[in-house]
């Protein structure tokens, strides 16, 4: 009769410990104990200031935008390490738009520069938008057909596009930073809101950029709850060949999922654009594919496949930037932050391994 019951109840303890309420519980536990450490350690109470909270959340919005589409792909069972490259070469694209001038003839046989910016003032923004987005779909779409039509590793694929995304970038700015003329909608997309003077500003609460993750992340979470798509990249990520013999059109989903990477990286470039000030700065978002799978493996993604959360992501995005920003404010080297996420990534995937054990 003992049996029958340690059997029972070891399976209770399994379920329970693979319950995505556990777990979402458990990372969000994780994420306000990360931020009491700092909130105590930091002198002054600097770090829970309202202007400092607000810090985090623009930040930790490019890296949990960029984060939703790497959750898809690592739940397919690929990885993306060009995202920081994609990011750089949207806010390049965008800001070499705002600031695309060409030369006329003047008066008095003089050359004048004229600024397409003072002649589309209202539609050339929207140019800039759709075009910084369309550039990283695009370099998702190369990512997908490479690793799909050529059967190679994504490890290696993206390893390669990193380098050659981050080369156009550079040289379409022409390897230095580009000042657009004139500021726009698109510069103020993550400016401050709490601590902004201007009551029309404050009205939005959060910046224009959050509240664009927000959207995004749930349409993220809906493509992959309801969707057949969705569907797809589970059942791809937890057993490709099953899926394949199960009728999964698994080269159509890889390509697929690289392809909406791209798109959320791309609104994560705009985001970064407005970050830094508007400026096309081809050297920026260097080693922000650390960041973003960090924020997935953190949140739950497992680099195996088959597993990952939107809500998880978001999570593990911002306690990566509370540690990366408590860092700074606690004066810590950056080699020091550095290494930090990294034995955080490593006890992440090794906290999934046990994880997984204990479950199957």
């Amino acid at each position: 009769m003992k049996l029958p019951n340690l059997a029972n109840s070891f399976r209770f303890t399994r379920d329970m410990w693979s319950s995505p309420w556990v777990a979402a519980i458990g990372r969000f536990a994780a994420l306000v104990a990360v931020f009491l450490f700092f909130a105590v350690l930091v002198e002054g109470g600097k770090f829970y200031t309202p202007r400092n909270l607000e810090n985090i959340l623009r930040q930790s919005a490019v890296y949990a935008t960029a984060a939703l589409g790497m959750t898809m792909i690592i739940i397919a069972g690929g990885i993306d390490l060009s995202v920081g490259s994609m990011i750089a070469l949207s806010v390049v694209t965008v800001a070499w738009i705002l600031d695309y001038h060409y030369a006329v003839p003047g008066s008095q046989g003089q050359v004048e520069t004229v600024y397409l910016i003072h002649r589309w003032p209202v539609l050339l923004p929207w140019i800039a938008l759709v075009a910084g987005v369309l550039v990283s779909v695009l370099a998702g779409f190369i990512n997908g057909i490479t690793v799909v039509g050529l059967r190679l590793v994504p490890f290696i694929v993206t390893l390669g596009t990193m380098g050659i995304f981050r080369g156009l970038a550079k040289g379409l700015a022409q390897e230095k930073d580009i000042y657009p003329r004139e500021d726009t909608w698109l510069t103020r997309l993550m400016d401050p809101t709490l601590t902004s003077h201007d009551p029309h500003w404050r009205a939005w609460i959060l910046p224009p950029g959050v509240w664009i993750l927000i959207i995004a992340a749930i349409v993220a979470a809906l493509v992959l709850r309801y969707t057949k798509l969705g569907r797809y990249i589970f059942a791809i990520g937890s057993n490709e060949e099953t899926a394949r013999l199960c009728g999964v059109p698994v080269g159509r989903v890889k390509i697929a999922t690289y392809t909406l990477g791209g798109l959320f990286t791309g609104l994560a470039g705009l985001m970064q654009f407005s970050f830094i000030g508007g400026i096309g700065q081809p050297t920026s978002a260097i080693a922000y594919e650390l960041f973003v799978i960090a924020a997935v493996v953190i949140g739950g993604g497992s680099l195996m496949g088959g597993q990952g959360s939107i809500l998880g992501s978001v999570i593990g995005a911002l306690i990566i930037t509370i540690l990366y920003m408590g860092g700074q404010q606690m004066g810590w080297p950056k080699w020091v932050q550095e290494t930090v996420i990294g034995m955080i990534i490593i006890a992440a995937v090794v906290i999934d391994r046990l994880r997984q054990r204990a479950t199957s």
